[in-house]
């Protein structure tokens, strides 16, 4: 969406902390941590084995991609098109944790691959997921899982600890054609709190909440830094533009009208 159909969405852009004093899944300093935080890593998802399984299949996804043309940010919104990702989105290993921070009845929404391949030069710069989504109110927590080893050198994902506390950050357009992946920058983030490298291993991931500030650097390696983005919320949060569509009941249950369920691929 533009910046003049998010303006006029009445959205309520603030960090509600946790309160959860029976976690299934987490632990209560774990809990506590992301109130002062905003993001947990690492966890554990995947052995390596499990890890080399995906990161072929994810392989052959990125082949198919560049043979129509596109670049290796183009596999979004893959839990519509790809059963094994809707299936892994609802991994009882992402969404235990996920339902600790959010609540017990969940969205899936979203599943983006971002791919840095070796020496690509692109950047993500400083940013806010929430400032990007006709959602409301905030809350949402992204699962960045490592599809690849991902560490300073190639790339990983940075963050601005206790950044999300600030609610909305001001932000400025960028141009993709500068080296930016997406389309805004929020200037001297340091401001906001210390910068923190989240490295993971393939297997591993992260959850960050939607008001945290986080970034990467470019790919100066040899070596391809790719993680898959899951997009989570709890089922009281409403989508506008038509976002609600790509929501899918990953625990609990959820009001139809507001999340209709988006069906299984037949894709695998």
């Amino acid at each position: 969406p533009d910046r003049e159909d998010l303006d006029r969405i009445d959205r309520k852009l603030k960090f509600q902390p946790v309160v959860n004093r029976q976690p299934n899944c987490l632990s209560s300093e774990q809990i506590e941590a992301y109130n002062e935080q905003g993001f947990l890593s690492p966890l554990k998802l995947f052995d390596s084995q499990l890890a080399d399984d995906l990161r072929a299949y994810f392989d052959q996804l990125l082949a198919d991609a560049l043979a129509r043309g596109e670049d290796s940010y183009s596999i979004s919104s893959a839990h519509l098109k790809h059963a094994r990702i809707y299936d892994l989105m609802q991994h009882p290993s992402l969404v235990g944790p996920v339902a600790d921070l959010v609540g017990p009845d969940v969205i899936g929404w979203g599943a983006h691959f971002f791919c840095k391949l070796p020496g690509d030069g692109k950047r993500v710069d400083w940013h806010q997921d929430a400032s990007y989504w006709p959602l409301t109110p905030s809350g949402s927590v992204t699962v960045w899982l490592a599809i690849d080893d991902a560490d300073l050198e190639n790339g990983c994902m940075e963050v601005i600890a206790g950044s999300h506390r600030f609610g909305a950050i001001e932000y400025r357009a960028s141009e993709a054609s500068g080296g930016n992946v997406l389309n805004q920058t929020v200037e001297d983030p340091e401001r906001y709190g210390e910068v923190v490298a989240t490295p993971v291993r393939a297997g591993e991931f992260s959850i960050h909440n939607d008001l945290l500030l986080h970034g990467s650097a470019p790919n100066v390696s040899p070596r391809r830094r790719c993680g898959l983005t899951l997009r989570y919320c709890n089922a009281g949060v409403q989508a506008h533009l038509g976002w609600n569509a790509k929501g899918v009941v990953v625990c609990g249950e959820a009001d139809p009208q507001l999340w209709p369920g988006a069906a299984r691929p037949e894709t695998a």
